[in-house]
């Protein structure tokens, strides 16, 4: 693996009086992508959450770049090179395309972002035609577009996808993970949550498999998809 950037060292998470994580330890080296895969409630999200500094954990450790930020707001995580592309991608809709973009360079102000829109752009063409339509009208596919290109407007070290193929039609899931491909191919690191384990795997240079809080399973991509453990748990066969 390359050299690491996010680093996750026996992190155990709560709410409330509720353990979530366990424990858990986990990495992401420098232009990588990681799956994070498991079940519903297995902690995949709140693995994210943790990452992010929504919530915080009450043991263990977050690295980011080597730097302990386990104490650090949001913001200064985000302005250290994390972006996310939430679950339900969770646009303003009475927002226009442009306006929703521009605010995923809201810590870059005074930055020319022309390079920015243009790479988005490169990416997702219809976003160019749509950047004057509001985020709320277009389609889930079209909006997926627009939660990617904002985080992408940041330009992180650190992509994170919380299940970016739910809602999607099969044909947009195909062409969803095509581009997830292309940003890790252009050197961006990604860690991705993902029910859909074996379309994550087939991208993937590793993967992690939750289960009730804690590391179940974890291993290079073409591993886990040869394992008949995963198979029987997550793939149904």
């Amino acid at each position: 693996m390359s050299a690491v950037l996010l680093s996750l060292d026996s992190v155990t998470t709560y709410y409330g009086q509720m353990r979530i994580l366990e424990g858990i330890s986990l990495q992401v080296g420098d232009g990588e992508l990681v799956c994070l895969l498991g079940g519903n409630a297995s902690g995949k999200s709140t693995t994210l959450k943790t990452i992010l500094g929504i919530v915080r954990p009450r043991a263990g450790h977050v690295l980011l770049g080597g730097e302990d930020v386990t104490d650090w707001p949001v913001p200064q995580r985000i302005a250290s090179g994390l972006a996310i592309v939430p679950e339900n991608r969770r646009l303003f809709g009475d927002m226009t395309v442009r306006e929703n973009l521009e605010l995923g360079a809201v810590l870059r102000k005074g930055h020319n972002l022309d390079e920015d829109f243009e790479r988005v752009h490169a990416l997702f063409p219809r976003l160019l035609e749509r950047r004057s339509q509001l985020a709320g009208t277009l389609s889930g596919g079209e909006q997926q577009m627009v939660a990617v290109g904002r985080a992408l407007m940041s330009r992180p070290r650190l992509l994170l996808m919380d299940e970016p193929s739910m809602g999607l039609s099969p044909a947009l899931v195909q062409q969803n993970f095509k581009i997830i491909k292309d940003i890790h191919e252009s050197g961006v690191a990604v860690l991705m949550v993902e029910q859909n384990a074996a379309m994550a795997l087939s991208i993937a240079d590793r993967g992690y498999v939750l289960s009730t809080g804690e590391i179940a399973l974890e291993g290079a991509a073409s591993e886990l998809l040869r394992s008949e453990e995963l198979k029987r748990a997550y793939l149904g066969r």
